[in-house]
């Protein structure tokens, strides 16, 4: 049974593809880059923007940290709020919490924007540490987030810890660090990418999670 659980955000704990997706496109927009198909810019909830920014549209550095200021322009006032709570998260939170596990938030998004969607939906409560990226970008890899809750918590801890995400960066980041990661399918990654990824396990639904703690 482990001890600590770190949980990824969009994708993990919150559908929020809406607002991402929003946002992302009112950054393309802005720059003149039509986008049609939605669906595409699913592949943004997840990693960090800069990377996707530079994957998916072949910018440059610089150019993606425009874009990333772009894309804030629209998420701070409203894209992160355009955003839902996975059906059965508070109750399996609940559930883990009565059993004396230690939960923690591990995200790729901005540590003020993830406090803020947490507080939003009252998950606050069940979490003993939230972090995220800077608001910079500077420090913005899922292992370099993993690794500051490593450090917060304790090395000695990390035999105890297990990350939870939706996408391959939440596993390899883990992996990076020492830990399993548990890939969920109700969020953005297929079991192709999680499994490739080498997820210690994969868990099909939010009710299941549980046994796979």
């Amino acid at each position: 049974m482990y001890k600590y659980i770190l949980f990824d955000l969009d994708g993990t704990l919150t559908d929020s593809a809406e607002g991402i997706v929003n946002s992302v496109l009112y950054a393309l927009q802005q720059k003149g880059i039509e986008e049609h198909d939605r669906e595409k810019l699913n592949a943004f909830v997840g990693p960090p923007l800069a990377d996707s920014f530079m994957k998916y549209y072949g910018l440059s550095e610089e150019e993606a940290r425009e874009m990333i200021s772009l894309y804030r322009a629209y998420f701070e006032p409203k894209g992160w709020a355009e955003n839902r709570v996975y059906e059965g998260i508070p109750k399996v939170l609940e559930e883990l919490c009565a059993q004396g596990r230690h939960l923690l938030v591990a995200t790729s998004k901005p540590e003020a924007f993830a406090k803020r969607i947490l507080e939003h939906f009252d998950l606050t409560k069940y979490f003993e540490l939230i972090r995220g990226a800077s608001m910079d970008e500077k420090l913005s890899r899922k292992e370099q987030v993993i690794a500051c809750v490593i450090e917060e918590i304790g090395a000695e801890h990390v035999k105890e810890m297990v990350m939870v995400g939706d996408r391959e960066h939440d596993v390899i980041g883990a992996r990076l660090n020492g830990l399993p990661c548990v890939g969920v399918l109700y969020g953005y990654g297929s079991r192709e990418e999680l499994e490739a990824a080498g997820a210690a396990a994969v868990c099909p639904t939010v009710r299941e999670l549980p046994e796979y703690l």
